[in-house]
């Protein structure tokens, strides 16, 4: 598969190290000056809001994003450590021009990332990131200098995190608690470390908290979506019913249930799309995965009657087919999900939520919910790459993926795919025999690092 590698942008945001290139403060700066230029359309008064998770470099970052932003005659609106969807919906709430979250997601503390939502909370399309791309490279902006009156001012929105609270809370069906649910939740030390555990305990859950205690440095160190073993851990410590793990800025969600087996977003998305399905909520009975997504999520929701389709990965890319396609409920395996009657973007707590919702409806436990969907066996193998060299430019990996093809038949299949976040290359073999796609996957992964390895 081939990957579009652009000068900043990936498939979520600019990211890299913090302060070194493109993650300075001085890229910062004009991408600041780049998204204010893009939504300044008349002469009234513009807004930005501007989020971030728990990483250090994260003060560096908002400081030079307020400087580039009032610098073009654009009030820069600070809202602190707040999820990402926190910040799509303070953007929607306030009416302002656009948002900006300073995130790496998953990425530990020495990564960070800048990624820009729209004044309707969705995150931008590729046509406007290649037009910011252009405007920064270009220099067209070094003339358009405000002054005096002109010049735009930050303010701070205190209430930011009550008010994200009980935006997700709406979500949860009136007159229904979670009086009696124990739940362990892993907070990843980012930006849910507040409001995660306040939203599960207004409902009523008893809450024991994971990693909530963020230093700067200690995001997703060893914790959080990627290390379930955590919540695994903590679900039969403490006999509780489910375990919830969030990622450093609270867009994705990883469950364990209440016998320690990892609950993934195909899972959630098999769980709450039959359910939706069954209730008739579902728009045109439609769901979106992507690329990655396992058959066997395709195949229960075909099997019941829906629709399924696929988008690149990246959650939005998701958004956008679920526009394209009319449908409220799409996602990732990795754990974004998206409710489109909620939200315009992963967030995590939200799909907590409407999980948590089906297993009190049904008072069912999530094991007994998770034997909806039978997982078509399949391996990924991310390779570290010192380039995201075309696929097609190497032969060898080129012609390697072909015999794969050959070899799996109908009966499976391969995709490579470079990451749009990280210097990865992912491998991911799907089919009915394990020891194959096992023997394919590594075939391939090993010739991966042999031509493209660091």
């Amino acid at each position: 598969m081939l990957t579009k590698v652009k000068k900043l942008f990936g498939t979520d945001g600019v990211r890299g190290v913090a302060n070194t290139d493109p993650l300075t403060a001085e890229m910062a700066l004009k991408l600041g000056r780049a998204i204010a230029h893009v939504f300044k359309r008349d002469e009234r008064r513009h807004r930005i809001v501007i989020g971030k998770d728990t990483r250090l470099s994260g003060y560096m970052l908002e400081s030079a994003m307020v400087a580039g932003i009032c610098s073009m005659g654009v009030d820069a609106v600070l809202i602190g450590p707040l999820p990402t969807p926190g910040v799509s919906y303070i953007t929607r709430s306030l009416r302002a021009d656009a948002g900006v979250m300073l995130s790496a997601s998953h990425n530990t503390y020495e990564d960070n990332g800048i990624k820009f939502f729209s004044n309707e909370g969705h995150k931008l399309p590729d046509k406007l990131e290649e037009e910011m791309e252009r405007i920064i490279f270009s220099g067209e902006l070094d003339h358009i200098r405000p002054t005096a009156t002109n010049i735009g001012k930050a303010t701070r929105i205190e209430d930011a995190i009550g008010r994200y609270v009980e935006f997700v809370k709406n979500s949860f069906p009136k007159g229904m608690t979670l009086d009696g649910m124990k739940i362990v939740l892993d907070c990843a030390n980012g930006a849910a470390y507040k409001v995660g555990p306040w939203v599960l305990r207004e409902l009523g859950a008893e809450v024991i908290v994971y990693n909530d205690t963020p230093n700067g440095t200690n995001i997703n160190s060893n914790c959080g979506a990627l290390h379930p073993e955590i919540i695994r851990k903590g679900v039969i410590d403490h006999k509780a019913d489910v375990g919830i793990a969030l990622d450093g800025d609270g867009d994705r969600v990883i469950f364990a249930d209440e016998e320690a087996r990892v609950v993934d977003g195909d899972f959630i998305l098999a769980i709450c799309g039959i359910d939706m399905l069954k209730e008739g909520l579902l728009t045109n009975n439609a769901i979106v995965g992507t690329v990655m997504s396992n058959f066997g999520l395709e195949k229960v929701i075909k099997d019941a009657g829906g629709e399924f389709y696929r988008s690149q990965v990246g959650d939005r890319y998701v958004i956008e087919e679920m526009i394209n396609q009319d449908a409220c409920l799409g996602g990732e395996q990795s754990g974004h999900i998206i409710f489109r009657d909620y939200t315009t973007t992963g967030d995590g707590l939200i799909s907590a939520l409407q999980l948590l919702k089906i297993m009190r409806a049904h008072g069912k436990p999530l094991s007994k919910l998770c034997k909806v969907m039978e997982k078509m066996p399949q391996v990924l193998i991310n390779v570290r790459v010192k380039e995201k060299k075309p696929l097609s430019e190497v032969p060898a990996v080129k012609e390697a993926i072909v015999q794969a093809e050959k070899k799996l038949g109908s009966k499976g299949r391969i995709l490579v795919r470079y990451s749009g976040t990280e210097p990865i290359a992912r491998v991911m073999v799907e089919g009915s025999d394990q020891d194959e796609i096992d023997q394919v996957a590594m075939s391939v992964s090993d010739l991966l690092k042999k031509e493209l390895g660091m």
